[in-house]
């Protein structure tokens, strides 16, 4: 009889257990853990820049420069070039392109007249070679008698309206070229600022703008330049920008 009931005692303590035990496991798949609440965790938050807020959504504030000008106008006016001549001509002799090249980029630096010096019998390719013994060129540089070149022309319309000339030419036995002679001696430059420039591949100015002054004995020679051949435009330009008379 004891042993009956210590075997029923025994079953109803394992069936409360089981019976606990089940409830228990029903309660846990009920309630949701704490651990799973869809709560975005920080790693999943967009990053932000602390410095990219404004600075790159926002359009662009208009730039100091943009904006009305408020001063006052002053009393002083813009300097203007002189409207009391103020002309400019560039006169040259060129006898293979390279001072004519010059020339043309003095001309369009200034926006000046050019005057192009042509001799009534032009030099060809042969009676330019120096190299060769009785060339034209040779037989005048020998013969000064014989430099007196002759040209299409050499006088200016509205000469007395330039007031500053620059004269180009080829250098020649360190000299001018000597076709630019007769310009020089028959026309009067009181009165004008003259600058000579000269292209040469190898030979510098020298004394040639000397030379041609003392020729015109009229007129304010200034210090000359001279040009590599094939000279660049931006090189012409710089010189003349230097000179200061834009």
């Amino acid at each position: 009889m004891k042993t009956s009931k210590r075997i029923l005692a025994a079953l109803l303590a394992a069936l409360t257990l089981f019976s606990l035990t089940a409830c228990v496991s029903r309660q846990a798949q009920t309630t949701p853990p704490a651990q799973t609440t869809q709560q975005p965790t920080q790693q999943e938050a967009p990053a932000q820049d602390s410095n990219s807020s404004t600075d790159v959504e926002e359009p662009d504030a208009p730039a100091q420069t943009e904006e009305p000008d408020t001063t006052e106008p002053s009393d002083e006016q813009p300097e203007e070039a002189s409207s009391e001549g103020g002309r400019t001509l560039v006169v040259y002799y060129s006898a293979s392109g390279n001072t004519a090249a010059v020339a043309g980029y003095i001309a369009d630096a200034l926006g000046a007249d050019t005057f192009e010096l042509v001799p009534e019998t032009p030099y060809s390719s042969d009676d330019l070679n120096w190299t060769v013994n009785g060339s034209r060129v040779n037989r005048e540089h020998d013969d000064e008698s014989l430099r007196d070149i002759a040209l299409i022309a050499d006088s200016v319309d509205n000469w007395d309206e330039y007031d500053t000339v620059f004269i180009g030419y080829p250098i020649w036995w360190a000299i001018a070229a000597w076709p630019v002679n007769n310009f020089v001696k028959n026309n009067d430059f009181t009165g004008k600022t003259v600058i000579p420039f000269c292209t040469s591949s190898s030979s510098g100015l020298g004394q040639s703008g000397e030379l041609l002054a003392e020729m015109a004995g009229t007129g304010d020679w200034l210090d000359g330049q001279r040009f590599r051949s094939g000279a660049s435009q931006s090189d012409v330009t710089d010189w003349v920008n230097s000179l200061g008379l834009n």
